[in-house]
């Protein structure tokens, strides 16, 4: 019985530890840390530039046949803010 007892603690343990990120995130979300307008405007800002790098490398790779029309599109916009 004891044995029993131990393998499901084990396998519990198991469980959660592999499920650590949903838990965390279920019970203490991440709150926004944006407290004034010009922190809001710098986190915006740097979104666009990570998205801007992220198709420009997709582009650098193979050239810009390699991004699909709906890439080329968001390029444009983010490109025009």
């Amino acid at each position: 019985m004891s044995e029993l007892l131990i393998l499901g603690i084990i396998i519990a343990v198991v469980i959660l530890f592999f499920n650590r990120d949903r838990i965390k995130n279920r019970f203490f979300p991440d709150r926004q840390k944006n407290y004034t307008i010009d922190d809001k405007f710098n986190s915006d800002k740097r979104e666009r530039e990570k998205e801007i790098d992220r198709l420009l490398s997709k582009m650098g790779k193979n050239g810009i046949n390699d991004l699909s029309p709906k890439d080329r599109k968001k390029l444009n916009e983010l490109s025009k803010m």
